[in-house]
């Protein structure tokens, strides 16, 4: 059975801007997504489970005791709060922390299902010790940790493909060879300055499909080959679509579903257990947003049960 990370505080209502105006932001999405699949039948209220609370240990294993004490207490800096770009509140803390340990229980379901899925996470630009692009806490980084320290992996892939470089991810993972970060993103896109994963494809603006889909099918089978990887996280961002405004990319809602197709086909082929993350997406029309991310459970419960 697809298991699948849920919470109601994943759409918590963020304060209006300072001139009234909604968070650009669109949280309407991690609501949308799963009445999308409720309605249309993909999903029953069987495969959602609600994450619990996230033991402090794990977020230390990652993230630095001054960066955590700071943030929890909410004493961080203003620059480093509009860097954020969400307004801090105790809410926001807590929902980082649930989306954790959301992508945490789901490598379980995946390790019994081959596949297991978080509405929300995906927080790559999280670094140890600061948060930034509406990350807080990097949730793939602390269920690496999770892993590795439990013993439950040898060795980790984290397959990257939000139009956005992983940027946090690649510096907390830098001098760890357990764990591979592979992202394929934007290179005339945020963050300005790109950090070094190990194997970074960055993308010119206006990459297509075609382009898309065959660097893609060409990296990413000889990287599992090479890199022989027992675990799987999968950032899906669907910022890689033409409609996005934020992505300068020119990939279809088609070619986006066929990228989820080319991910787990391999991991599949390789047994390789996946846990993937929402990642982004910033389409002005939400119903763009919510077909792409609903695409990839679609093609999951497809192709795996």
């Amino acid at each position: 059975m697809l298991k699948i990370a849920f919470d109601p505080i994943y759409c918590h209502p963020l304060p209006k801007g300072p001139n009234g105006e909604p968070h650009r932001f669109p949280m309407l999405k991690y609501e949308l997504i799963p009445e999308q699949l409720l309605y249309e039948g993909t999903c029953t209220t069987e495969n959602f489970f609600s994450p619990g609370e996230l033991n402090e240990r794990w977020i230390l294993g990652v993230h630095t005791l001054e960066y955590w004490e700071d943030l929890k207490n909410q004493r961080i800096s203003d620059k480093m709060v509009r860097r954020i770009g969400f307004p801090l509140s105790q809410r926001l803390i807590e929902r980082e922390t649930r989306i954790a340990q959301g992508t945490i229980e789901c490598c379980h379901f995946a390790f019994s299902y081959g596949v297991s899925m978080n509405v929300a996470g995906g927080t790559h630009h999280a670094y140890a010790d600061r948060g930034e692009g509406f990350c807080l806490l990097n949730d793939v980084a602390i269920a690496s940790n999770y892993l590795l320290e439990n013993q439950l992996s040898k060795k980790i892939l984290v397959i990257d493909l939000d139009v956005h470089q992983g940027n946090g991810t690649a510096v907390i993972f830098q001098n760890e060879p357990r764990v591979f970060t592979f992202s394929m993103h934007g290179k005339d896109n945020y963050p300005l300055h790109k950090e070094i994963s190990d194997l970074d494809i960055p993308l010119p603006t206006g990459t297509t499909d075609e382009v898309y889909l065959k660097l893609l099918a060409e990296t990413l089978p000889s990287l599992i080959e090479q890199q022989k990887p027992d675990f799987t996280f999968y950032i899906s961002g669907v910022d890689i679509l033409e409609t996005d405004k934020l992505g300068h990319l020119k990939v279809s809602q088609e070619g986006c579903r066929r990228r989820d197709e080319l991910v787990f086909e391999q991991c599949k082929k390789h047994q390789l257990p996946v846990v993937v993350a929402m990642g982004g997406g910033y389409s002005p029309r939400i119903a763009d947003i919510v077909e792409a991310h609903c695409n990839t459970y679609r093609v999951a419960q497809e192709m795996y049960f």
